[in-house]
């Protein structure tokens, strides 16, 4: 089938209907999709099933190959969407379209083992569990020959799912794993399509289900290259903070402030030590108010608002990222937005001085901690609307 809605073109009879759907999302993956296909079907032998080629319309032609082989084999349905791409979208399509009692999820690069399909049917089906995840860390498992590096960051992408969304499975990162059809109609409704990892969503947003792990070993890509880079890094800091919090927090926002806490860390760092070094202070000779200035402090302010300008249109803001020759202009103008922050984080502290708010309350020291945090804090909200507003605009969303 060909869809732009996830609208299967055909419904095929009663008879023929599989015990297990397999869906694969897939973009540009035209040399891997006719291996992958033939190691389904092997590995599932006489297992009645489907495969789902859940395409965004690769610019390879990765729908065409798809369609290709579907005219021969019966076990192939392909859904080339136009629409609202994005891998978490794909699969939740090609499972609205499946009617296997049991849906699997498979990269197409190769990387994942399908001869385990067999024993995850088992038990889903013998054991009542409600998913079961292919995993790499139990035993039996294992991550090829990734790098220290990127062992690493699975590692601590998997402490995060373990410790914020309290998940007791090994390998939440995993893509690849295999949900009962009455899980899937049972949580389906609540699943966010754009979230980062389907499996994440499901096992973090429903954690009464009895999930199992079954081992694989992860296998080198053959074809096509790795996606992951600092977006993937971002969507799932972004998606961990959604099913944490819901959908009432902009993730985006919780991101700014965890910026602007690296920010405050950077411009401490760096005013230590210049104020070590000995930067000495000057006069501008303009007014005895703001005579003599400390050129620990410009140097601090400076380096602090370039690393915050960095990380933000590189992590925070990365769809509406400034590249090449534009970064020079929106620098200057994120550097004339901070400028602002700053003065109204001052004029807000000196009004609270002024006023003396819970002077009596907290004493001296303590109302002017408080009232420097409500200054940094409404500086914090008027510098993310400057910054959302004016210069990385939600234009992409």
């Amino acid at each position: 089938m060909t869809s732009t809605d996830a609208t299967p073109s055909d419904q095929p009879s009663a008879a023929t209907e599989p015990v297990v759907s397999v869906i694969t999302p897939t973009f540009n993956e035209r040399d891997n999709v006719p291996l992958l296909i033939a190691d389904l079907n092997r590995a599932l032998g006489d297992i009645p099933h489907e495969i789902i080629v859940a395409d965004d319309d690769s610019p390879d032609g990765t729908w065409e190959v798809a369609e290709e082989l579907a005219r021969t084999d019966p076990n192939v349905r392909v859904m080339r969407r136009f629409h609202d791409h994005g891998l978490s979208a794909a699969v939740l399509d090609g499972m609205s379209v499946a009617r296997g009692q049991y849906l699997a999820v498979i990269d197409a690069d190769l990387q994942h083992d399908p001869s385990i399909l067999p024993d995850m049917v088992d038990r889903l089906r013998d054991d009542g569990a409600d998913v079961a995840v292919g995993s790499r860390s139990v035993e039996g498992g294992g991550y090829g020959d990734w790098s220290a590096s990127r062992r690493f960051v699975s590692w601590v992408a998997t402490f995060i799912a373990r410790v914020i969304l309290r998940v007791h499975v090994t390998d939440p990162m995993s893509g690849y794993f295999m949900v009962s059809r009455s899980t899937y109609e049972r949580d389906a409704g609540r699943i966010n399509p754009r979230g980062f990892k389907i499996l994440l969503e499901f096992i973090g947003r429903d954690r009464s289900l009895n999930v199992v792990e079954v081992p694989f070993e992860f296998r080198n890509r053959i074809h096509g290259e790795t996606k992951l880079n600092r977006s993937i890094i971002r969507s799932y800091l972004l998606a961990v903070a959604e099913l944490r919090l819901g959908r009432q927090v902009d993730p985006a926002f919780l991101l700014y402030v965890l910026v602007g806490i690296v920010g405050l860390a950077v411009n401490s760092v760096v005013f230590a030590i210049a104020e070590a070094a000995g930067v000495p202070q000057f006069n501008t000779g303009l007014n005895e108010a703001i005579d003599p200035i400390y050129g620990s402090f410009l140097l601090s302010v400076t380096v602090s608002i370039l690393v915050v300008f960095v990380l933000n249109n590189e992590f925070t803001f990365w769809e509406q990222r400034y590249t090449g020759w534009k970064l020079v202009p929106s620098f200057v103008v994120f550097f004339g937005m901070s400028i602002i922050g700053t003065l109204v984080h001052v004029g807000v502290f000196t009004y609270l001085q002024n006023i003396g708010l819970l002077l009596s309350v907290l004493g001296e020291s303590g109302a002017r901690t408080l009232h420097n945090l409500i200054g940094a804090l409404i500086a914090l909200i008027v510098n993310w609307y400057l910054n959302t507003t004016y210069l990385w605009r939600r234009r992409l969303s």
